[in-house]
This record gives C-alpha cells, structure tokens and sequence, in this order.
C-alpha cells in the first residue's frame, strides 16, 4: 500500500503544471472531446511508466544496496530541485493525421520520455523494488488525477500563482523523499 500510496503522491503531485497537463489542455481545445484524449493519456502512461517500473526493478536488482539509497537520494533532491524549473509548452500540430485517441496516445508518450515523472517512477520502482503492480498503478492514477481535471474543466484551471505553488510544494515532497532516503 505504502507503494501505491507514495507512487500516486509523487507522480500525482509531480504532474501539477507539468507540460503534459499543457498538452492536455492544448488537446482537449483541439479536439474537443475528452473520453478518447482521457484513453490515450492512460495508455501512454500504462506504456510509459510500465518500462520505468521493470527498469527501476532492474535497476534495484543491479546496483549494491549502499550505492542505491545514494543514487535514490541524490535523484529524488534533482528531481526536486527540477520540479522548480518551469516546462516549455507542447504543441499541437494545426492539422493532426490521427483522431484524439491515437493523437493524445503518441504525444503523451513521446512527452513522458525522460519527463520528471518518468524518472520519478524510475526512482520508485527502485525504492520499492519487486512492487511492479502498485508502482504501476499509482504512478498511472496520479497521472490520470493530475489531467483529469484540465481535461474536462481545462477553461477553470490555471493561474499563475496555483502552478507557482503546486510547483514549490511538488519540489518539496520530491526533496524531503530524497533526504528521507539518504538517511536511510
């Protein structure tokens, strides 16, 4: 539980103004239909953080215990710290080829490739390690809970000072993982 739980937290909290929720929005503006963008996003994801989780398993399995609460630590304070640096937004080509599904499923996808959070999934898997399920499945609902309401209430959210601020406290709980995992 305690894999599932920090996995959705993470991950969940990670995403909050994150350049996947920008392509979400960009998305949802597009195409105007948020069931087959919503398929899409949890496919990727599924793809995406199922390969972070076997190789974060893999990972744990290779690297000596002493080395790894080392390396978990220091990438948990990175991706902290990295948490503070604001995305770039994604784009959305003005005339896609493919319908919101398949659109929504290959840029997801291609922008989660060595996105914070995958690495964040990476770092996960290798704290809880032989928990491929409940990595998968918190790292995979706090995507969802994270795009789930720019997708379907994309005109209500945003601001400035709220991404500021899920910004600073994601940096937060990235760092006090770290720490937490340098002191063992």
């Amino acid at each position: 539980m305690e894999a599932l739980l920090s996995s959705f937290l993470l991950v969940g909290l990670g995403e909050i103004g994150d350049k996947t929720q920008l392509l979400s929005l960009a998305l949802i503006l597009k195409f105007r239909k948020p069931w087959p963008i919503l398929a899409g996003v949890l496919v990727a994801t599924l793809l995406n953080h199922g390969v972070s989780v076997w190789f974060g398993d893999w990972l744990a399995g290779a690297i000596p215990g002493d080395w790894l609460r080392w390396i978990l630590g220091i990438s948990f304070i990175g991706l902290g710290l990295w948490m503070l640096i604001p995305d770039d937004d994604e784009k959305v080509d003005d005339d896609p080829r493919f319908g919101p599904f398949l659109t929504a499923l290959v840029l997801f996808f291609i922008a989660e490739i060595g996105d914070k959070t995958q690495l964040a999934t990476i770092a996960l898997a290798v704290q809880f390690q032989d928990q491929f399920w409940p990595v998968l499945g918190g790292s995979t609902l706090g995507m969802i809970a994270a795009n789930l309401p720019v997708i379907w209430l994309a005109h209500q959210f945003g601001g400035d000072k709220l991404e500021t601020w899920a910004h600073r406290i994601s940096a937060g709980l990235f760092i006090g993982f770290g720490v937490f995992a340098l002191l063992g």
